[in-house]
């Protein structure tokens, strides 16, 4: 899609990309989730919406795809931090959009869900990043996260910020080689742009 054409439907639907944000920001808030301990999780999830706003256009097929997009990059989190289940997710987006868009942002939600296990590579095994190549844009709102998570941890120096730095680092080869579906469909793609800004950091 044209970035100008992408850009300019935020401007059209201000109003409710705005609501779907402080919804996802009020579920979150409702089971005291936090980021970093100093920040209401909200923060977090505007830093990945903006990312995804930042570089969507590069993978979004259409335009009835934008708002799903959006939907899910504020909820990614809610199925496995906030105690919704796939179907609230489903009723929840059909707050915004019609039937065919909130089950393509729930199935986004969905596929980035860790699996139960007892270690963060249990979690984040070869089942789940299956799951997220073969899902539309599963794999650019996991980079979005991804990418979020990472500049928060470099623009902070404590001693958790600089551990994730490094988890982050070591985890980067396998972790792009993971969600890279090697696909020419635009939805799978990870915008050449975006991975730049991730080497930089890393």
């Amino acid at each position: 899609m044209e970035q100008r054409v992408f850009q300019q439907f935020f401007k059209d639907h201000a109003q409710v990309v705005e609501q779907i944000r402080e919804a996802a920001h009020h579920l979150h808030d409702s089971v005291n989730q936090r980021y970093a301990v100093f920040h209401p999780y909200g923060y977090h999830l505007d830093m990945v919406a903006n990312c995804v706003q930042k570089y969507g256009d590069v993978v979004c097929a259409r335009a009835e795809d934008v708002l799903p997009l959006i939907f899910s990059a504020y909820y990614h989190d809610s199925i496995e931090d906030a105690r919704l289940t796939y179907n609230d997710v489903v009723k929840e987006a059909r707050h915004y959009m019609d039937d065919q868009q909130a089950v393509m942002a729930a199935e986004i939600v969905y596929a980035l869900t860790n699996d139960k296990g007892r270690t963060r590579a249990e979690r984040a095994g070869e089942k789940y990043y299956q799951g997220i190549r073969e899902t539309p844009y599963a794999p650019f709102v996991k980079l979005a996260d991804r990418l979020a998570n990472l500049t928060y941890s470099c623009q902070h120096n404590d001693a958790l910020n600089s551990r994730m730095r490094l988890v982050y680092g070591e985890e980067m080869p396998h972790f792009l080689a993971a969600i890279d579906a090697h696909s020419e469909d635009p939805r799978f793609c990870l915008p050449q742009d975006m991975l730049e800004d991730v080497y930089a950091l890393v």
